[in-house]
């Protein structure tokens, strides 16, 4: 299975984004894990169906109602499979 790695820049720290994130991935079935950068960006590593997958990176485009999406840097991985989707601290 791909792993899809993302980096998602702008103002997605502090404000809701990891948690409404996870939300949205474990409500449409993606794995993997969210976490802060200490740059002030935030990575996801999400796994799950293409189409899936295509639906999870509008949810993180859209973040949530007080975050601002400027990018985000996409890459596909092979790695080991998630069991579930989580945010690390």
């Amino acid at each position: 299975m791909k792993t899809y790695h993302f980096i998602v820049k702008g103002r997605v720290q502090g404000v809701g984004y990891r948690i409404t994130t996870q939300l949205n991935a474990q409500r449409i079935g993606v794995k993997g894990v969210i976490k802060n950068l200490s740059n002030g960006d935030v990575e996801v590593f999400a796994q799950g169906e293409e189409n899936i997958i295509e639906n999870f990176k509008k949810y993180l485009k859209i973040g949530s109602i007080m975050s601002k999406v400027v990018s985000i840097e996409e890459t596909i991985l092979d790695r080991e499979k998630f069991e579930e989707f989580q945010t690390k601290y």
